[in-house]
């Protein structure tokens, strides 16, 4: 993500998601500043790229995963390849799988949904059989409509899909935990951050993608921690915060693949199928929640159904 554009914050309001007047807007403004200035502070280390082999000596059939999107999965920040998101990614799914892993991270700081399209070709290109996506938090902060930028992700997940490639989203963040970025801004960004993620977790799934939930990117630890999981600049999370966002992604992941089990299914009013939009309102405010495609229960009409699980 960007760390600019945290500065035009204040023209939020212009975008409707709040109704706010002249001295409340100047507020917003002047915090977007503060916020902009605090971040850059400090310069982070641009992020290594951590393509290749895991797992050496390991048998079986080799599993070729591409990570697309941001600098949430670039590891923007990280001294080391063996720090960022795809690398503690690709480990964990190697092991968990016994099989050798090939990493093929694509990610580009700063890209947002709309950025996703060449990273796809690559992706096809290197014959991969699963792609996990991280966007969304630059969509936010550059004030991309949550429409526009849904719909250039499941362009990008509908286009894999027609490769035989399975697809899981990561969905948008919540930057109102970004401590830089203080009340009102703060409401506001949270506001448009789960305007985005929730229209990811609807759409992808409708698209046949799978999601998981990141909410505020582990939410309660990143509050109450936020020296130990965000970086220098207290934007980027830290090599704790990425290790803990790849270690999210990984059981999701080996589900993708087919290799293990996704965990606890979760009820929704005593079912454990549940219509899309319940499942996707009830994804966006708790972390780590996943949803895959599921068959339409008997008797029922709503056309799409999913499986919640943790």
């Amino acid at each position: 993500m960007r760390k600019s554009a945290v500065a035009r914050g204040g023209a939020y309001a212009g975008g409707g998601i709040v109704a706010i007047g002249a001295s409340a807007l100047g507020v917003l403004v002047a915090e977007g500043l503060l916020a902009d200035r605090a971040v850059h502070q400090v310069q982070l280390e641009h992020a290594p790229n951590p393509t290749g082999w895991y797992g050496e000596g390991r048998t079986g059939e080799p599993i070729r995963l591409a990570l697309l999107g941001d600098s949430s999965a670039a590891g923007y920040g990280m001294e080391s390849a063996a720090e960022t998101p795809g690398a503690v990614l690709a480990e964990g799914v190697g092991e968990a799988a016994a099989r050798p892993v090939h990493l093929l991270d694509l990610s580009v700081v700063g890209a947002r949904s709309a950025d996703l399209h060449p990273q796809v070709e690559q992706a096809i290109a290197g014959g991969v059989d699963a792609a996990v996506i991280l966007v969304g938090a630059n969509d936010v902060i550059n004030r991309v409509r949550p429409s526009v930028s849904v719909s250039h992700l499941v362009e990008a997940v509908k286009r894999l899909q027609v490769a035989g490639v399975k697809v899981l989203v990561g969905t948008c963040p919540d930057l109102g935990t970004v401590k830089p970025v203080l009340p009102p801004l703060r409401q506001v960004v949270r506001g448009w951050s789960r305007r985005i993620a929730a229209g990811q977790t609807y759409h992808v799934v409708r698209a046949g993608g799978h999601t998981v939930s990141l909410a505020d990117i582990l939410g309660e630890e990143f509050r109450t921690r936020p020296a130990f999981f965000f970086g220098a600049d207290r934007f980027h999370p830290s090599a704790a915060g990425y290790a803990a966002l790849a270690h999210v992604l990984t059981q999701p992941t080996l589900a993708l693949l087919g290799v293990a089990d996704t965990g606890r299914t979760l009820t929704y009013r005593g079912r454990q199928v549940v219509p899309i939009a319940s499942a996707a309102l009830h994804a966006v405010s708790r972390p780590g929640t996943e949803l895959d495609p599921a068959p339409r229960p008997r008797l029922r009409l709503r056309r799409l159904w999913v499986r919640m699980r943790r």
